[in-house]
């Protein structure tokens, strides 16, 4: 731990002061003292009352992450482990812990570390410096927690291949932490059987946060004709065709996501009902439109159209754009399953986009549910951006 003490500027400091994590750069007054980035420092108001304690990180924008808010609080190795603890009874009260977000960064009080676990494997993605140092720390009483009830973690593997490393001054880093082990790791989730590559799927190999969601869709789909949109590994296609649906087809841009989700299909035996097609959902939408094509169920699961508050505008032309096109594919009383990911189309903008597409297509809708994230990534209410899935279930109409 460094020396240093943070001194924020007079009237700066909203966002920590009102429970959040992060100190950006422009509020800080001065750094007094010796400090190498990456270590933990006191923060301290204008007036000199104490903050708590986070770490330092000048070549970031967010200059500190809070660890703790309690004064004279030791960030120590039984600080990591209390913290660490806390997010497992959490997970094994909340979840299915088989397979889940084991640490969920600032929502866990552990900025900048995600840990998932699928089956007997841990996922770690360290995104800032300062908790960077201490991962290993981290994941070894992961492991000492999960051994008391009879857990053995036969492997860890980092994917700390994120691109907002650079923006802490961090290199990009993949690879094994510990011996070496196959990557690809099944799993199973709502009874659905899954392949999971936690070396090359995306991000940390598989999305656990839609675990409730998917499964919400099921009880829609039986007997029903499904197409399901931006279907990465199939996972929404696979819970339709576990539900009993007659049909369902499955479309993503990316062959690889495509090729895993013919494999799980495969391990579920549903290749016959599951079927996928690779292809551009902004062009196929139109296209099945135009041939007449009609679904009981559509969902549209799509990556974040928009990661930054700069691209506001052109994420909400595609997200009303795909919404539209959607519509107009499900048949009278059929339904809409539709959700965005990014955090900053905040729950208010994503529902008036949606009426707006559905105002175009003379369409009315009738929420069905509206539900966020799964529990095992907590919405921390002073965290922000510990909000970001918006996931909406609809009966699609024709005006009455």
């Amino acid at each position: 731990m460094g020396n240093a003490i943070v001194t924020l500027k007079k009237g700066q400091g909203r966002t920590i002061k009102s429970g959040g994590m992060w100190v950006y750069g422009n509020e800080i007054e001065s750094v007094m003292g010796s400090f190498e980035n990456g270590d933990l420092v006191e923060v301290h108001d204008f007036d000199g009352y104490p903050m708590g304690t986070g770490f330092l990180n000048t070549n970031s924008k967010i200059q500190i992450r809070m660890m703790t808010r309690k004064k004279g609080q030791q960030v120590d190795k039984e600080f990591l482990k209390m913290r660490v603890r806390d997010a497992w009874e959490y997970r094994k009260k909340t979840v299915d812990a088989s397979s889940c977000r084991v640490i969920f960064g600032e929502a866990d009080w552990l900025p900048g570390l995600v840990v998932d676990k699928f089956g007997d494997v841990l996922v770690v993605q360290s995104l800032a410096l300062g908790i960077d140092r201490f991962k290993e720390e981290i994941i070894s009483d992961l492991k000492e927690c999960m051994a008391e009830d009879g857990i053995t973690i036969r492997g860890v593997y980092e994917r700390s291949d994120a691109k907002v490393r650079k923006l802490e001054g961090m290199e990009l880093k993949k690879g094994f932490l510990g011996p070496e082990f196959d990557t690809k790791v099944e799993i199973v989730e709502n009874g659905v059987r899954y392949l999971v590559d936690v070396k090359d799927g995306q991000k940390t190999g598989f999305f656990l946060d839609q675990k409730y969601n998917r499964k919400a869709i099921q009880k829609l789909c039986r007997n029903a004709r499904v197409l399901d949109c931006f279907t990465h590994t199939g996972s929404f296609a696979l819970n339709a065709g576990l539900a009993g649906a007659d049909s369902v087809l499955g479309v993503d841009a990316s062959q690889l996501a495509i090729s895993q989700a013919k494999e799980n299909a495969a391990l579920n035996g549903l290749s016959e009902t599951v079927q996928f097609l690779c292809g551009d959902v902004f062009e196929l939408l139109p296209k099945m439109e135009r041939q007449g094509e009609k679904f009981d169920v559509v969902v549209l699961d799509p990556p974040a159209f928009t990661k930054s508050k700069n691209s506001i505008k052109n994420a909400v032309k595609g997200y009303r754009e795909i919404n539209l096109r959607a519509m107009k594919l499900v048949k009278d009383g059929g339904f809409l399953a539709t959700c965005s990911c990014s955090h900053f189309m905040d729950a208010e903008l994503f529902a008036k986009t949606i009426h707006q597409a559905a105002g175009n297509v003379h369409k009315r809708l009738r929420q069905v549910e509206f539900r966020t994230q799964a529990p095992d990534h907590p919405i921390l209410w002073e965290a922000e951006e510990s909000y970001y899935l918006k996931f909406y279930i609809f009966q699609v109409c024709e005006e009455k």
